[in-house]
C-alpha cells in the first residue's frame, strides 16, 4: 500500500535560518491586530452586547434602506441591519436581513415587547426564522467568562508542557499559542465578523490544535537531543523539524479539508466560527514550524539531554 506523499522524506530545509523573516511576519500579523483592535475593538455579537436579534426572510429582495428607515422610526436608540447570504437566502439575492437593537431596560418583559414591536412593524410579508434574546447583565458575565476561559486555557496549555518537557518548551508555547489566538482575534477586527460565545470556542480550539502540532515538534526535539548529544541546538532544531514536517502538514491539509465545505456551504450561522478556524490553522502551523521551536534558541539553554526524562541507567551507560 502505497502512501500519500505531499512533503517528500529526510527534507533538508534551514528553518532556523529564515527564522527572521518568519518572525517578521508573525510581527506584521500581531502589529495590525493590536492596530485594528484598538481603533475598532471587535464586533460583539448579541451574546456580549445583550439586546434582540431577528433574523427575516422576504420573498423578495429587501431594500435595507427602507427597512432600517421603518425599524429606526420605532425609536430603538441603537438598531443595526445587515445582509446575510447562504442556503435559502440566496435565492432571491440580498433576501435576507440581520436585524439587532439594544434593550431598553434589563427587564426581560421588555425584550420581548422589543421582539413583538419588531413583528408587528414588518408585518406578515417577512418570516422570521430567528429570535434570540440576551439580557444585559447576562452577556457581560458570558463576555468576562469567556475572555477569562481563553487565557485560562493558554497559561494551562503553558504549564503543561513545561512540566511534560521542561520550562524553556513552556514559554515557547505559551508564546506560540497566545500568537496564534491574538491574531486569529485580530481577524475578527479586521473582517467585522461578529464575536459570540461561537467565536470563544473557536479560539479554544484553535489553542488546543496549535500546542498538538508545537507539541509533536518538541517531543522530536527531545528525542534527537538524547540520540544526538553533541549536536548544536539550531541543527537540532532543523533537523526536528524537518522529521516532523510531513505529518504537520498532512494533519493540517486534512483539518483545512474537513473545514472548507462547512464555510462554504455552512450558511451565516457557521460562517465566522469556521472562517477563524481555517485562518487559525494557516497561522497556527506557520508558527509550529518556524516560531514555535525557533524560540528556544533565544531562552537559557536547556540542561543536559540525559536529565530530561532520561530512563534509569541511562547515564551511566552512556
Amino acid at each position: 500500500m502505497r502512501l500519500l506523499k505531499l512533503i517528500p522524506d529526510h527534507t533538508k530545509i534551514d528553518f532556523v535560518g529564515v527564522r527572521y523573516y518568519a518572525f517578521a511576519m508573525d510581527g506584521l500579523l500581531v502589529l495590525i491586530s493590536i492596530i485594528w483592535l484598538a481603533l475598532h475593538g471587535l464586533n460583539y455579537g448579541i451574546d456580549f452586547t445583550g439586546g434582540v436579534l431577528l433574523e427575516v426572510k422576504s420573498p423578495q429582495t429587501i431594500n435595507i434602506g427602507a427597512l432600517r428607515t421603518r425599524v429606526d422610526g420605532l425609536g430603538f436608540s441603537d438598531a443595526q441591519l445587515q445582509y446575510f447570504g447562504g442556503g435559502e437566502c440566496d435565492t432571491p439575492q440580498n433576501s435576507c436581513v440581520l436585524i439587532r437593537v439594544q434593550p431598553r431596560s434589563n427587564t426581560s418583559a421588555s425584550d420581548n415587547q422589543v421582539v413583538n414591536t419588531l413583528r408587528n412593524a414588518l408585518g406578515t410579508g417577512y418570516n422570521f426564522r430567528r429570535t434570540e434574546v440576551v439580557g444585559p447583565k447576562v452577556s457581560d458575565e458570558l463576555k468576562n467568562a469567556g475572555i477569562l476561559a481563553t487565557v485560562i486555557a493558554v497559561m494551562m496549555i503553558g504549564v503543561y508542557v513545561a512540566v511534560r518537557f521542561e520550562w524553556q518548551y513552556g514559554v515557547a508555547a505559551i508564546v506560540a499559542t497566545g500568537h496564534d489566538v491574538f491574531v486569529t482575534t485580530g481577524l475578527y477586527s479586521v473582517v467585522h465578523l461578529d464575536f459570540s460565545l461561537s467565536s470563544v470556542a473557536a479560539l479554544l480550539t484553535l489553542a488546543g490544535y496549535s500546542v498538538n502540532d508545537t507539541v509533536v515538534v518538541f517531543d522530536r526535539i527531545r528525542e534527537n537531543r538524547r540520540r544526538y548529544k553533541r549536536m548544536p541546538l539550531k541543527e537540532l532544531i532543523n533537523l526536528s523539524t524537518n522529521n516532523t514536517l510531513s505529518r504537520t502538514v498532512l494533519t493540517s491539509g486534512a483539518t483545512a479539508i474537513s473545514i472548507i465545505p462547512l464555510l462554504l456551504f455552512g450558511g451565516p450561522t457557521l460562517f465566522d466560527f469556521t472562517a477563524a478556524i481555517l485562518f487559525g490553522i494557516v497561522v497556527g502551523t506557520f508558527s509550529s514550524i518556524y516560531v514555535a521551536a525557533a524560540l528556544l534558541i533565544y531562552l537559557p539553554q536547556m540542561g543536559p539531554p540525559d536529565s530530561v526524562a532520561a530512563p534509569a541507567g541511562a547515564a551511566k551507560s552512556a
